[in-house]
């Protein structure tokens, strides 16, 4: 009676880790997508923060876009949106704005289908030109 229970016992463990698994891999996965947009967002936010202070410094358009692709080394340059506000004529003491935009695809299937897929990472930074 003993044995029994013991192998009942077995099955039933298999029963609940059969169960609980696909839960634990799609926390795992979520986890794992959550930190591959986060690290896209620092970069965004790196690039277009390295990009403003060129900006305020008197670097031409060229070149503000020359150092963002720079800083963005962990991504894909070519993909990168870059913006410079304004384009031309910007005059010491006034703003200058650095928009970067990069669409980074989700690689998780669940993920990706119930979120907009790519998912469009934006860093933003406003300097004022010295």
């Amino acid at each position: 009676m003993l044995l029994r229970c013991k192998n009942e016992q077995k099955g039933q463990a298999l029963v609940e880790f059969a169960l609980v698994l696909p839960l634990i891999l799609l926390l795992l996965l979520g986890i794992v997508e959550l930190g591959r947009v986060s690290n896209a967002y620092l970069v965004v936010i790196h690039a277009a923060r390295h990009g403003a202070r060129h900006a305020a410094v008197g670097a031409t358009n060229a070149e503000i876009i020359s150092s963002v692709n720079q800083a963005s080394l962990p991504l894909n340059p070519g993909k990168l949106i870059i913006s410079i506000l304004p384009e031309q004529g910007r005059l010491a003491g006034s703003d200058v704005r650095v928009v970067v935009s990069y669409p980074l695809r989700l690689i998780t299937p669940l993920a990706g289908n119930l979120l907009n897929n790519p998912v469009i990472v934006r860093g933003e930074i406003t300097m004022r030109i010295e």
